[in-house]
């Protein structure tokens, strides 16, 4: 099999071990900078080019597409889709997983547990948003933020009120969630693929740091989780639509809420936790379903 990854970084962790993986099983995968290709938009004739040369022959693309380039890489992805190419996660899943608020409703809508949620356009709304989701204190994230980047614990009324009010002068877009406070600075990674969790950690921020984040300095151990918890992980990789996906889950004191679903998650943490060889069940899950033109979003642009 003939197996594409969308990626800047060949040398990141990840990115590795799923070239290994895959080359013990027998394929070939190749790394394509996703800022490298072009979209050649042709009536019936989809095709991506990558440093001069059409792109062909590929059975499966893998995407990792940063947050940074995630409209391009969408792009690049869809053509590949209607191309063919079957997809890991399909471009309309990663796009609506990306999308903070977008994907908090989508849960919302399902009736997963989730932490009290407000969004609003208004900074003079500022206090008004705070107390309803039950602060202070309270959690403001940025919507397009990423590992922990752009999300900020307000203590005060006065405080988050400011904070607001900078970022929407910055006029960025924010939602503003309830602080679990019996959390205690962790939370739960739950990696899933092919609708069942794989592996699972307990991630802990670092001293002081209400965020968990690796990146951020946090540590991880394995975990075993409640079947509730794994219930809620398998539902949200569901209605989000994504094959392979890191769900967020926080304990709180009533059940498992979801801070986030990641539709790249990094498995260097995981799979030193939880010594499971998750990039080779990636793979494997490649080798069961991908199929040429099987893609949803195929012919839909």
């Amino acid at each position: 099999m003939k197996i594409a990854m969308l990626a800047r970084n060949p040398n990141l962790y990840s990115h590795k071990r799923l070239v290994e993986a895959a080359e013990e099983r027998g394929h070939t995968l190749d790394i394509l900078n996703t800022t490298r290709c072009t979209v050649n938009i042709a009536s019936h004739r989809p095709t991506v080019m990558y440093r001069g040369e059409t792109l062909s022959g590929y059975h499966a693309v893998i995407p990792r597409i940063g947050a940074s380039i995630t409209n391009y890489g969408l792009a690049v992805l869809r053509q590949f889709e209607m191309s063919g190419v079957w997809s890991l996660n399909e471009s309309v899943a990663i796009g609506r997983s990306r999308d903070k608020l977008r994907s908090t409703q989508i849960m919302a809508k399902h009736g997963l547990g989730l932490p009290l949620t407000a969004y609003a356009n208004d900074p003079k709304q500022a206090e008004e948003i705070i107390k309803a989701v039950n602060g202070p204190p309270v959690v403001i994230k940025l919507l397009e933020g990423t590992q922990g980047i752009g999300v900020v614990l307000a203590e005060t009324l006065k405080g988050g009120a400011s904070i607001i009010e900078a970022f929407r002068g910055a006029n960025v877009n924010i939602m503003v969630q309830e602080f679990i406070k019996e959390a205690g600075g962790s939370d739960i990674r739950c990696l899933v693929v092919g609708g069942k969790v794989v592996a699972a950690m307990k991630r802990q921020g670092a001293e002081g740091e209400f965020r968990s984040n690796l990146h951020r300095g946090g540590t991880a151990q394995l975990i075993k989780i409640t079947p509730e918890e794994r219930s809620t992980a398998v539902r949200a990789a569901k209605h989000m639509g994504l094959n392979v996906c890191g769900v967020d889950l926080l304990r709180s004191n009533h059940g498992p809420v979801i801070m986030e679903v990641n539709s790249s998650p990094g498995l260097e943490g995981i799979e030193n936790a939880t010594g499971k060889d998750i990039a080779g069940q990636i793979i494997e899950f490649i080798e069961g379903h991908a199929k040429p033109n099987s893609t949803k979003t195929k012919g839909k642009g």
